[in-house]
C-alpha cells in the first residue's frame, strides 16, 4: 500500500533524495514511536542526524498541494462511497517560541486551554470502509497576516490575507467537492455551524449537512424567531431518544436527540433540526438514527423538567435536499423510521 501511494506522488518531487526521505518520514509516522519528531523519525530511519528530515519539511522543493490532491484521489479510489461524510475540524500543535508559522497563544483542544500553539483546519473523509485526512489549511491569526516581515521570514507567501476558520473550512470542502469526491453530508462543530457562508455554500450545492450551533443561535420556528435552546425546551419528554456515540476519552458517550421540523426555506427545502444533549438520558433508544447525524460535544447536566438530560446544550442543523419530498419516515440509509418529527410549537 505504501509503495502504491508513494508511486502516485513520485512526480511531485524534483529529486529522488527528498522522495526517498518522504517515504522514510511517512513510515516513521506509521510506527508506534512514543514521540514522533524529526529526531525520533530520523533515528528510526537509520539516519545519524535529523538534518535530512528537517530539510524535507523546511527547505526541500516538492509540490505539497499536488501531494494533497494525489492523496485525496488515492483515498477516494479506495474508500469512495456516495454515502460518505466530509468532517471538518481544527486541531492544534503545542509549540515553543514564536517563529513557527501561525504560532501564538490561542485555544487548542489538544491541551483543552489557551497555549502557545499552531492551529490548522483539517478535512476528514469518513466512509463505511474507513476514514482518512484529505486536506488542510493553516490558520494564520491577524498577528501574523498583519506583519508582512514576520510572514516572509517564516516562508508564508506574500499577500496572504487573514481568513477565519470557517472560511478555511469552506476552501477545503469546496476543493473536495469540486474534485468530484463522492459524499452526501458535511459535519462540523459550532465553530463552523455558526457561519452562514458555509451553510449557504452547502445549500447551493444541495449538500446535506449536520453542523452544531450554540444554544443561543436563533432560528425561524413557527410564528417567529427563537433561540435553539428555547426550541428544544418546548419538546415533550416522549420526543427525546437516546443515541450511543461509542467510547470517548472519559468513557462511553450517550446523547439524547430529538428530530424537529422547522419552517421551510425560501428555496423550498425543509428545515430540519436535531437537538442534542450531553450525558446519558433516561429514555431507551427507539427507531434508527440517520448515519450522518453526529452528536455535538457538551458536558453532562442535570435532567430538565419534561425531558432527559440537559436539553438546552446544542443543536445540530441540516438541510438535506430530500426533505422537501420525504417525511421523517423511511429516510434512505436508515433501518427504519426515525423518531417522531415534532412541531416546533409543541408544549412541554
Amino acid at each position: 500500500m505504501i509503495d502504491e501511494l508513494m508511486g502516485r506522488i513520485a512526480g511531485r518531487f524534483a529529486r529522488v533524495e527528498p522522495r526517498r526521505r518522504a517515504r522514510a518520514f511517512v513510515l516513521g509516522l506509521l510506527t508506534d514511536l512514543p514521540r514522533k519528531n524529526c529526531w525520533s523519525i530520523a533515528e528510526h530511519a537509520g539516519d545519524a542526524t535529523p538534518d535530512g528530515m528537517q530539510h524535507l519539511l523546511a527547505g526541500a522543493r516538492w509540490d505539497a498541494d499536488g501531494v494533497r490532491d494525489d492523496l485525496r484521489g488515492y483515498v477516494a479510489g479506495h474508500l469512495g462511497d456516495a454515502a460518505a461524510v466530509l468532517v471538518v475540524d481544527e486541531t492544534g500543535d503545542l509549540k515553543k517560541g514564536r517563529c513557527t508559522a501561525g504560532v501564538q497563544r490561542q485555544y487548542t483542544g489538544t491541551a483543552g486551554r489557551i497555549e502557545n500553539c499552531q492551529v490548522a483546519v483539517y478535512l476528514t473523509y469518513a466512509a463505511p470502509g474507513g476514514h482518512a485526512l484529505i486536506d488542510r489549511e493553516l490558520y494564520l491569526p491577524r498577528s501574523w497576516t498583519g506583519d508582512p516581515a514576520r510572514c516572509a521570514a517564516a516562508g508564508i507567501p506574500e499577500g496572504t490575507m487573514f481568513a477565519t476558520k470557517p472560511k478555511l473550512a469552506r476552501r477545503v470542502i469546496a476543493r473536495a467537492l469540486d474534485a468530484g469526491i463522492p459524499a452526501s453530508w458535511v459535519a462540523g462543530d459550532e465553530v463552523y455551524g455558526g457561519d452562514p457562508g458555509l451553510r449557504a455554500d452547502l445549500e447551493t450545492r444541495q449538500m446535506g449537512y449536520v453542523l452544531a450551533v450554540a444554544k443561543s443561535h436563533r432560528l425561524n420556528a413557527g410564528p417567529g424567531a427563537c433561540r435553539a435552546d428555547q426550541l428544544a425546551a418546548r419538546l415533550p419528554r416522549s420526543a427525546w431518544q437516546q443515541y450511543s456515540a461509542g467510547n470517548g476519552a472519559k468513557g462511553h458517550r450517550y446523547y439524547d436527540w430529538a428530530f424537529i421540523g422547522v419552517e421551510p426555506r425560501s428555496s423550498g427545502t425543509a428545515g430540519c433540526w436535531s437537538a442534542a444533549t450531553g450525558g446519558p438520558g433516561s429514555l431507551p433508544s427507539t427507531g434508527a438514527t440517520h448515519p450522518a447525524t453526529f452528536p455535538s460535544q457538551s458536558s453532562p447536566g442535570s435532567p430538565a423538567a419534561g425531558g432527559p438530560g440537559r436539553r438546552t446544550s446544542k443543536v445540530a442543523r441540516a438541510w438535506p435536499a430530500w426533505m422537501s419530498t420525504r417525511s421523517a419516515d423511511g429516510i434512505p440509509g436508515t433501518d427504519g423510521p426515525l423518531w417522531p418529527c415534532w412541531p416546533a410549537r409543541s408544549s412541554p
